[in-house]
């Protein structure tokens, strides 16, 4: 009897590890996913700037457009598209306009905690001699970081300039190799400086496209600049200046940036301007008159706001999906824009921005929180201008028990396999006893 059963479990047992193997086996496989896409990498700062194309815009407008300079860019300050150049290119010694990197610097060291604006500043006999515009600082006077910020953006003061400098690095020509840096980091890319404050010296020059570059990152790292920028006057010591941006004076929604003026290269002006949601920059370098710089600059000013529009086609954190997923705890995961995207357009022509989102049909768990698992594409009348990352919205975590079908597939084959089993046995045991 003994022997009987263990021949007959010999043989049923190979049966049953075939018949549930068989189903879960076919039922994996089939449920196997298809290989997931690599999703898109989405660019982080800091990056060079780029410089796109000038959109399409309405062509005798722009034709007739002309400006008494030497060098001038229109930029749009939330895109970096731009909208008008001329001789754009050309290095031209830059003034004042060393100052804005001078000042961008100091901004980041009060970010990095290097610097409070309460701290006060020993003013050596360098910076009391420095010739040019001044804030009329003296010799071994102690004088706030915040008043001498002041003195730089509005009084355009070139004392304060290497007060500043000398307290950062030690020196205006260490100072001066760190503004270098910060140049070449932000994309400035046919700039030098010699000084901190914009005197005449041999090999320092800048272009008007680099000064719209380092406008556009100067406002986007330190927005906060810009109440700075757009004070009409300031005073120290009993001397009340005034701020020589005219176009602060009127209300077209200017609240910057920087003027400049040397013999060597005449009068500049870098202005920013803030309507509807659309913020502007323009720069005029070389006018051979004082009073045509303001005029210039508000004159492509105009031009921009005008005739384009800054379309925001995708805001950041914007929600996608969601898209299934496979073998986690949640069914589907929600997807978010990583970043912001604008696009100018020409008046008129809003609505021919359109986004494409791609989707894969399904991903498979554990995801985390911020993973790229897909992308949007968006597009200007048809031509690709931008992509992004989607991320995950959330965790999801991976589920502790087998896809639906594999755990399907083994029910139904532990089920057959003992019935079988069973079957057999009955059937042996009713020969036996026949």
């Amino acid at each position: 009897m003994i022997r009987f059963f263990r021949n007959r479990w010999l043989t049923i047992l190979p049966l049953i590890v075939l018949f549930m193997s068989f189903p879960v086996l076919t039922l994996a496989k089939r449920g196997q996913p298809p290989q997931k896409a690599h999703p898109a990498q989405t660019d982080k700062r800091p990056k060079a700037a780029e410089v796109p194309q000038p959109p399409q815009a309405p062509p005798t407008t722009k034709d007739a457009l002309q400006c008494d300079a030497q060098a001038a860019v229109l930029m749009d300050a939330l895109t970096g598209q731009i909208l008008y150049e001329q001789s754009p290119e050309l290095k031209i010694p830059p003034a004042s306009f060393v100052k804005v990197l001078t000042l961008y610097l100091i901004h980041d060291a009060l970010r990095a905690g290097q610097l409070k604006p309460a701290d006060t500043v020993t003013v050596s006999e360098k910076a009391w001699k420095t010739q040019g515009s001044k804030m009329f600082i003296k010799v071994g006077e102690r004088v706030k970081v915040e008043d001498l910020m002041k003195g730089i953006a509005v009084d355009s003061g070139n004392d304060a300039c290497i007060a500043m400098a000398e307290h950062l690095a030690g020196s205006e020509e260490v100072f001066v190799s760190k503004m270098n840096e910060k140049a070449k980091l932000i994309g400035m890319k046919n700039s030098q400086f010699k000084n901190a404050h914009g005197m005449p010296a041999e090999g320092q020059y800048m272009t008007a496209m680099d000064m719209a570059v380092l406008a556009k990152r100067y406002i986007e790292d330190h927005p906060e600049a810009l109440s700075l920028h757009s004070q009409t006057e300031f005073e120290y010591n009993g001397i009340r200046q005034g701020n020589r941006n005219l176009l602060l004076y009127k209300n077209i929604g200017v609240d910057g940036l920087k003027t400049g003026h040397i013999e060597e290269s005449g009068y500049h002006l870098v202005a920013t301007a803030k309507r509807d949601g659309q913020r502007m920059i323009a720069v005029v370098m070389g006018c051979d008159k004082a009073k045509k710089r303001a005029p210039e600059a508000q004159k492509l000013l105009e031009y921009g706001f005008k005739n384009f529009a800054t379309v925001e086609a995708i805001k950041k954190a914007a929600a996608f999906g969601p898209i299934k997923v496979k073998r986690g705890k949640l069914k589907e995961v929600g997807l978010l824009a990583a970043e912001d995207v604008r696009v100018t357009v020409g008046r008129g022509k809003e609505k021919s921005v359109t986004i494409n989102p791609q989707l894969p049909e399904s991903v498979v768990a554990p995801i985390q929180k911020g993973q790229a698992l897909a992308k949007a594409i968006v597009q200007n009348e048809g031509k690709v201008v931008r992509e992004i990352g989607l991320l995950a919205a959330n965790d999801v975590e991976k589920s502790l028990l087998p896809p639906l079908p594999v755990l399907i597939g083994g029910i139904v084959g532990l089920l057959l396999a003992g019935f079988v089993g069973f079957w057999l046995l009955r059937r042996y045991g009713r020969k036996k006893y026949a």
